[in-house]
């Protein structure tokens, strides 16, 4: 029996590791680390190796379903159109644009067709009712990243193959595989850096995977990642340790922000973050001497109260140290393709804008054309003009990942009607009224858009489906494409996506290209659907051959040519060229920043809480949507509420009992006690993503040990006011014996 090999960028984390796929008879009967691959040179992890799980997954949904009488029957894709068409139009032709929301998840941005139409299928919806899993993670890292550089997506990443000093808060890359920082194997890159004398120093208040590593580990007071970053600011200035080498002639705002940190000295801000005042000043020396030294922070500088103010203050640190955009220090990387630092004209731009409209209830500004997930039940449930009737998810799972997914599930039965795209019939998908499958991620072709701009080296990758879609099913850019005709008032069940797809994409070429619109779409027709477009942005992008004007430059053929991908080489320096923002400078103290330092002040005498609670990432484990395959299932039980000995002799606690979690509204979850020294005290950590016994979801295996839902415990109108991003961490609970 012969077996073949497929190379295939896998599409689980942001790490897109290259695989080798083994495929004998049509199955997949392995997959492995793919050695030729120049960007993870063989490296995978256990999620990897899963997607053959998930493939074979007997709970993966593989036709439309539609609910008649409360219970889902099969349907074809005619039916399940013409019930989206007979349901959804008349919604919102009554009650207008708004009426109908849009929730996006993570899984979105490992799916080409996803990624490349949802914008387009938002701009034909036209409501201002957006949601996506970015303010559950990342949405002050976007901010604070557009406000100092001037795109969304401008984010700094450590050159850590160059680096010799590594500071890292609230990350756990040995976990994660990196977040906004696409770094496959961060164990082997960081004993290279030991290698050479490098030194990582992790601060987190658990003593994680990452921190194990480590040369040093310092926990901190959760929530306090500001105050400790501020303190490190003022002491670079109090000790005359600024400097900013060839980029000062690119900042602005410098003595408006020397001004603003001079309440925060090392002793004012040490009782905030749990950490000696002498440790934070040897730190600030440390990172200031070292030659070549970066700050990294993520998803526990993220999703706190003072999430944006942190997200800035680490690229504030970098820049005043001159490890900002050098190498060896936080680095941009130039994308070959969609990123809007490498288009336009180089040097500025118009920058980013927030606050273009507002929650209809809350008054949460827009934040990247977003508004903040932790609003979405009460516009669902209040009554008035803009009142949510309809809802669409876009592979996302809100009552899970979401702050109080109870009230949120209770507000989706009161919808009229809700569309879900997904590959489970999960805890929110079982609320809609039409279920329409994705593919497996083995039957679509792959191309990072999104995760090139946050590589640790330039680099460009295309995977060709592995495997055969079955006949009839939709590919996920044609199902898009259908809803756009639908809200263009073309009839989705009888519309052509090809024809659609056409239409569209010629009058944005007749936008960018002018009269040589018809012969660039001439030279693009080889192609259709999600490759013509990334055919498209490759030949445009800083690698491109231009149509022409660069001959031997990038295509998509030329990527597809290279199995192994194409090195594009390591990061270099790219200030001013990457600036988008209208002065042409780094805003060093945006106004919206330095506006939110106040409440950042009074914050410094607040009393600790007895307990405060925060999550975690396992490397078998991937957000909400991953606990029903075997290969990651297995092995001891994960979801554990992990305490400190101390605060389990002070409350009663029993390793392997359960306890009983509260949150301040009352809200409350029963979880398995684990005790670890590894965990600060006076902290619970719980993973996030669990809580798999919710009636009405096919999750056969997930449901076997279901676990406990660390968001259900938290206030969904809890939020860094800045961001609107929710807050996952250093939240006070309770914890009792149960």
């Amino acid at each position: 029996m012969t077996t073949t090999i497929a190379h295939r960028i896998c599409p689980v984390c942001e790490a897109c590791c290259g695989l080798d796929v083994h495929v004998e008879s049509g199955k997949v009967i392995a997959i492995r680390g793919q050695e030729s691959d120049g960007f993870s040179k063989g490296y995978l992890c256990p999620k990897g190796v899963a997607l053959k799980d998930l493939h074979d997954d007997p709970d993966r949904l593989r036709t439309p379903l539609i609910k008649r009488d409360g219970q889902f029957v099969e349907a074809s894709w005619e039916e399940a159109f013409a019930e989206i068409e007979r349901r959804l139009l008349p919604l919102r032709q009554e009650f207008g644009n708004d009426a109908v929301a849009v929730s996006a998840g993570n899984p979105s941005s490992h799916k080409l067709g996803l990624m490349l139409y949802a914008g387009r299928l938002l701009k034909s919806l036209g409501s201002h009712n957006i949601f996506s899993a970015s303010t559950l993670d990342q949405m002050p890292k976007q901010l604070s990243s557009g406000l100092m550089f001037g795109s969304w997506l401008s984010i700094p990443v450590p050159d850590i193959e160059r680096c010799d000093f590594l500071l890292m808060l609230g990350a756990n890359p040995m976990a994660s595989n990196g977040s906004l920082w696409t770094v496959p194997d961060f164990r082997g890159k960081a004993k290279a850096m030991h290698a050479r004398g490098g030194k990582l120093v992790v601060i987190d208040p658990r003593r994680t995977e990452t921190a194990e590593i480590a040369d040093r580990h310092l926990p901190i007071r959760p929530g306090g990642d500001a105050h400790f970053l501020l303190g490190m600011l003022h002491t670079l200035f109090a000790e005359n340790l600024v400097r900013l080498g060839r980029l000062v002639e690119h900042v602005a705002g410098l003595e408006e922000l020397r001004a603003a940190v001079q309440p925060f000295s090392a002793d004012a801000v040490a009782a905030r973050c749990g950490m000696p005042a002498e440790t934070i000043r040897e730190l600030t020396r440390a990172l200031a001497k070292a030659e070549r030294a970066a700050v990294y922070g993520r998803m526990g500088t993220s999703t706190q109260t003072f999430g944006t103010l942190a997200s800035w203050l680490i690229d504030v640190l970098n820049a005043l140290t001159g490890h900002l955009d050098e190498p060896g220090g936080a680095m941009f990387p130039k994308a070959a393709s969609f990123s809007a630092n490498t288009e336009g004209p180089p040097g500025s731009g118009r920058g980013i804008v927030t606050g273009r409209h507002r929650s209809r209830v809350s008054g949460a500004p827009e934040v990247f054309g977003e508004l903040p997930t932790g609003c979405m039940a009460e516009e669902i449930e209040t009554p008035g003009p803009g009142q949510v009737k309809a809802l669409i998810t876009i592979a996302s799972n809100p009552v899970l990942s979401a702050p109080n997914g109870a009230r949120l599930a209770k507000a989706l039965d009161q919808l009229h009607f809700m569309l879900s795209l997904d590959i489970y019939l999960n805890e929110t998908t079982r609320h809609a009224d039409v279920i329409l499958p994705g593919l497996s991620s083995l039957q679509e072709s792959h191309y990072d858009i999104a995760l090139q701009q946050f590589q640790y080296r330039n680099y460009v990758r295309y995977s060709s489906p592995v495997l055969p879609a079955p006949a009839g099913h939709l590919r996920d850019w044609q199902v898009m494409v259908k809803l756009i005709g639908l809200f263009q008032g073309k009839g989705a069940a009888a519309a052509d996506p090809q024809q659609i797809d056409d239409t569209m994409l010629m009058a944005e070429l007749e936008r960018s290209f002018g009269e040589k619109a018809g012969a660039v779409m001439a030279e693009l027709s080889k192609h259709s659907g999600p490759d013509r477009r990334v055919d498209l942005a490759l030949r445009n992008g800083p690698y491109g051959d231009g149509f022409g004007r660069n001959p031997g430059g990038l295509t998509l053929d030329k990527v597809k040519a290279a199995p192994g991908g194409i090195d594009l080489g390591e990061l270099q320096p790219r200030v001013p060229e990457m600036l988008r923002t209208p002065s042409g400078k780094i805003e060093l103290a945006p106004p919206l920043l330095m506006a939110d330092l106040p409440r950042a002040l009074a914050a410094l005498n607040e009393p600790a809480a007895d307990m405060v609670i925060v999550g975690r990432r396992h490397v078998r484990s991937n957000n909400s949507w991953m606990h029903n395959l075997p290969l990651l299932a297995k092995g001891p039980f994960r979801c554990t509420a992990m305490v400190h000995p101390a605060d389990a002799q002070r409350l009663g606690l029993v390793d392997g009992a359960m306890a009983r979690i509260a949150g301040r509204a009352g809200n409350t979850i029963e979880a398995q006690v684990e005790v670890s020294d590894t965990i600060m005290q006076g902290v619970v950590s719980l993973p996030h993503g669990w809580g798999h016994n919710l009636p009405g979801a096919q999750l056969g295996l997930a449901s076997e040990r279901p676990g406990s839902n660390l968001n259900a415990v938290l206030d969904e109108n809890l939020r860094d006011p800045v961001s609107g991003n929710a807050v996952l961490g250093g939240v006070a609970v309770e914890v009792t014996a149960v």
